[in-house]
C-alpha cells in the first residue's frame, strides 16, 4: 500500500485551515497530520506528527512564517516547506526561496493549487502558483544577465546566462534559437548542460537558481 503524504497545516486562520482540511481529504493520498494558529513551536509540532510537508502561512501571530523558515535555515528540513501568503510581492518570494521553501502560493489560488503542490513538492521539484510565476518571469530584463561572483563558481558564461531566462520566460527552443541568433541544436546543447551543471530538472528549477544568485530583479 502507498504511503500517505503526511501534512502539516499552520495558519492563523480557522476558516482557511477548514477550508485546506477539506479539500486535502478528497485525496486518498493524503494525511493532514495536525494543525497550528500561530507561528510558536511550529516546528516541533510538524516534527512531532512526522508531518512530510509543512503548508505555512507567512503572516502569523507571536512567530511568523520568516522566523520559522529563518529556524530551519542551517541545519537539514525535517520536512519541505510549502509557503501561503496574501502576496505575491517578489522580495518576499525571494526571501522565503533562498531560506528554503520549496513552493509558494498566493492564498487567491491555493484552494485551487494546493493538492497540485503538494505533489510536485514531495516528488522533490518546486512550484509556484500562475500568479507567482507570472510575477517572477515579468521580472526578468535584459540588462540583468551578467555573471556575478556566486554565478561564476559554477562556470556559466553570459550566454548560458541569457538560456536560463529565455527559457524561465517560457520561451521555446525554435524563439531562443531567433533570439540570440544561434541554431536549435545549439540550444539543446546549453539546456542540457545548464541541467548537468545546475542539477535541475526543468524550468522552475532554473527559476530558483535564478533567485539564489540575485537574477532577477526586484
Amino acid at each position: 500500500m502507498k504511503k500517505k503524504i503526511r501534512i502539516y497545516l499552520a495558519d492563523d486562520h480557522q476558516v482557511l485551515i477548514d477550508g485546506m482540511q477539506a479539500v486535502l481529504h478528497t485525496n486518498p493520498n493524503f494525511e493532514v497530520a495536525g494543525f497550528s494558529l500561530n507561528g510558536v513551536n511550529v516546528v516541533e509540532q510538524a516534527a512531532k506528527t512526522k508531518a512530510d510537508i509543512l503548508v505555512m502561512d507567512i503572516n502569523m501571530p507571536e512567530k511568523d512564517g520568516i522566523e520559522v523558515l529563518k529556524d530551519l535555515s542551517g541545519s537539514e528540513f525535517p520536512f519541505k516547506v510549502i509557503i501561503l501568503s496574501s502576496y505575491d510581492d517578489l522580495k518576499l518570494i525571494k526571501e522565503v526561496m533562498k531560506l528554503g521553501a520549496s513552493g509558494y502560493l498566493t492564498k487567491q489560488c491555493a484552494g485551487e493549487n494546493i493538492v497540485e503542490a503538494i505533489q510536485a513538492v514531495e516528488n522533490g521539484e518546486e512550484y509556484f502558483c500562475k500568479t507567482v510565476r507570472d510575477k517572477i518571469f515579468s521580472s526578468f530584463t535584459r540588462n540583468n544577465i551578467k555573471p556575478n561572483s556566486e554565478t561564476s563558481n559554477f562556470s556559466l558564461t553570459e550566454r548560458e546566462l541569457e538560456i536560463i531566462k529565455l527559457i524561465s520566460l517560457e520561451y521555446s527552443g525554435k524563439e531562443i534559437s531567433e533570439e540570440l541568433s544561434i541554431s536549435t541544436n545549439t540550444v539543446e546543447t546549453h539546456r542540457k548542460n545548464l541541467v548537468k551543471k545546475l542539477n535541475v530538472k526543468n524550468s522552475i528549477g532554473l527559476v530558483k537558481f535564478a533567485i539564489k544568485h540575485n537574477l532577477i530583479n526586484q
